[in-house]
């Protein structure tokens, strides 16, 4: 219908529902002007951002499509996948499960093999220093945007007002004083709320925080228990490979379901423990409702997939002295692959899901739906009649609509999408492709559902983006941890290099797949642990670095493993210091505050330092004149009470003269 508001005017809002809030414009800049104009520099500050953030993905999609190109190019050069593909490759590897899981062939895992190598390349160590830099050029970048908005719209001189206190504070004050009151009988009028009045608030604060992260860990811990019992299950009925892929894809959908659950939760626990806390101010209240519900929908997002990178194969024990959970499930292990290929589709699908479910049902299918309750309830109280209902006013439709809820969301969502594009970087170069696709459609998105879904918002100025700016800094910086660990931990990019350089007869990568395979003899298997079906196999192999059972000291760790440890950890600290100390460089060289901007605000102050000079000079000149007036005038009047013509131009020494006289 027609869009155009009698609440305000009403071309500008036909215009941004044409040229902003529509799919056909997707690849047009936004109207940031505009939209600030109408809904207010705080909105305007957030899709300027969004905007900023989704033109930087361009860049990092294609250098991530680059990378996997790379990988789906030379994976057939790749000689360890060879090896396992190999059709004389005949190594027998141990059982996946006790009992019911037999012996297999290594050559059974070629397909996710040669996945992998997809997401675990040499080129996924640069991708990872590359998106390291891409994100402190993209906090440089909006530093500079946010400098040039703040000069256009004219907030250089804006400080933001100091908040009032908020209702509840002031009541919670009253009662504090009304007490003081009967007990002391002295009237205190500075009473305020101290860390003593506080703590209660502060300790149901910490312990509901750590219980939250606590249910987050049981459901990863269920979910984990869930993998293992269903693979035991399935491994009896059929094929083991087509069991591994069925039982990785159903969990990770379960996570996924209980992740958007669970943010739901999540963010209404955080609001109850913020007014717990009474805030003073409307901006200390909304800071530390962002930074709680931060904390609790990152830990949530990423608990699963931290656990695929870093736990997951590591907890496992090895043939004979497995490690057990409830003394009957044994720890997981990761296939041949390594973990990598399994957080691939982690990440994926909790990617891709959050951003269509949380997009497409949350953001556009709960406001219809409740701005349908609404109009129903409305229907039945007013009685109307149908004449008038077809000619309702503009405004009366806009009362129909969702009452605008803040910006909270709408920051959360992306920099959740932050976290997945830059943390996980290193074994998911497509999250910056994912990313952008989502947020071509989002920015629209979001344009329509303010523009017709959202009742209009008071307008609010601000400079900046607040605390999300600091956020986005936090996250950054922690990724570049995360990834120096991803590679040399969960990747086999350095045990491949060991090998080369250290192990290798000639240089290549020839006998790698063999060299991280240990030796067991299967009649060293603790009794009730054995495969049940039975089969004529002496030795089984597994992935892992220990001795093998005819050495001086069986099945203990090796050398080998050491010198991996080492070169992981050595890896770890260079990459982390290097990388960081490149994105400092950036930092440095790239000004905060774009050179024209500088230079036109550098003018107008030479500019009003030569205004006020002049005006100090002219104020100097009146007071001169005025002052030289007065004295021709006492002059004057002590020698002639009718001056003559010619004695208006004497000056004045000689009138002195004349009054000695």
């Amino acid at each position: 219908g027609d869009v155009s508001g009698e609440h305000a005017e009403p071309n500008d809002r036909k215009l941004l529902y044409e040229e902003w809030a529509s799919y056909s414009v997707f690849y047009k800049y936004q109207p940031i002007g505009l939209v600030r104009k109408y809904f207010g520099e705080k909105i305007g500050l957030y899709f300027a951002w969004l905007g900023l953030y989704t033109q930087m993905l361009i860049p990092a999609s294609v250098v991530g499509v680059i990378v996997f190109l790379y990988g789906c190019a030379t994976v057939d050069d790749n000689i360890p996948s060879m090896e396992i593909c190999h059709p004389n490759n005949n190594i027998t590897m141990c059982p996946l499960c006790d009992k019911v899981c037999s012996y297999w062939k290594l050559k059974e895992t070629c397909a996710t093999a040669r996945a992998s190598y997809l997401f675990d390349n040499p080129a996924t160590v640069f991708f990872s220093i590359f998106m390291a830099l891409w994100a402190a050029m993209f906090m440089e970048h909006w530093k500079r945007r946010q400098m040039r908005l703040n000069y256009e719209w004219d907030l250089t001189g804006f400080e933001e007002e100091e908040d009032h206190p908020r209702a509840e504070y002031e009541l919670h004050v009253m009662h504090k004083s009304s007490k003081k009151d009967r007990r002391s009988q002295k009237k205190a009028d500075d009473e305020k709320l101290t860390c003593r009045d506080r703590l209660p608030a502060y300790m149901t604060n910490l312990v509901m925080m750590l219980l939250m992260i606590g249910v987050t860990f049981a459901i990863v811990f269920g979910v984990i228990l869930y993998r293992i019992s269903t693979k035991a299950a399935l491994h009896l009925s059929s094929n083991p490979s087509h069991v591994l892929l069925t039982v990785k894809i159903t969990a990770t959908i379960i996570n996924l379901v209980v992740i958007l659950i669970l943010d739901e939760v999540y963010g209404a626990v955080a609001r109850w423990l913020t007014v717990l806390e009474v805030p003073k101010t409307d901006k200390s209240f909304e800071q530390r409702l962002i930074f709680k519900t931060f904390i609790l929908k990152f830990v949530n997002a990423f608990t699963p997939i931290i656990y695929i990178a870093f736990f997951r194969g590591r907890l496992v024990g090895r043939p004979g002295n497995y490690l057990y959970v409830f003394e009957s499930y044994r720890m997981e292990e990761c296939a041949h692959g390594g973990c990598l290929m399994e957080l691939c589709i982690q990440l994926s699908i909790t990617m891709l899901g959050k951003q269509l479910i949380q997009n497409n049902l949350f953001e556009i299918g709960v406001p219809k739906i409740k701005k349908l309750i609404r109009y129903i309830k409305s229907k039945r109280q007013a009685f109307q009649e149908e004449e008038r209902e077809k000619r309702l006013q503009r405004y009366e439709i806009d009362h129909f609509l969702e009452p605008f809820a803040g910006l909270t969301p709408e920051y959360m969502e992306m920099i959740i999408q932050f976290g997945f594009v830059t943390l996980f970087v290193a074994s998911f170069p497509l999250a910056p492709l994912f990313a952008l696709l989502n947020n071509i459609i989002e920015i629209r998105l979001d344009a329509k559902k303010f523009v017709g879904e959202l009742q209009r918002p008071v307008a609010a100025r601000a400079k900046d983006i607040g605390i999300w700016y600091n956020l986005l800094k936090g996250v950054a910086k922690v990724a570049v941890i995360i990834n120096a660990f991803v590679i040399s931990f969960t990747s086999d990019f350095i045990p491949r290099l060991v090998y080369q350089y250290m192990y290798s007869h000639d240089g290549s990568m020839h006998g790698f797949v063999n060299h991280t395979l240990s030796y067991f003899n299967v009649s060293n298997f603790e009794d009730g642990k054995q495969p049940l079906h039975l089969s004529y196999v002496d030795i089984c192999r597994y992935k892992d670095y220990r001795e093998p059972p005819w050495s001086s000291m069986p099945y203990e760790i090796s050398k080998e493993f050491w010198a991996v440890l080492a070169a992981r950890l050595a890896f770890v600290i260079v990459f982390q210091n290097v990388v960081m100390l490149m994105s400092d460089v950036v930092d440095w060289l790239i000004p905060d505050i774009p050179k024209d901007i500088s230079m036109q605000i550098h003018k107008e102050k030479i500019l009003m330092v030569e205004l006020f000079m002049r005006e100090e000079q002219g104020k100097m000149h009146m007071m001169e004149s005025m002052a030289s007036a007065g004295d021709k005038e006492k002059c004057s009047g002590n020698s002639h009470p009718v001056p003559l013509p010619r004695q208006r131009t004497t000056p004045q020494p000689h009138c002195n003269k004349a009054n000695n006289i």
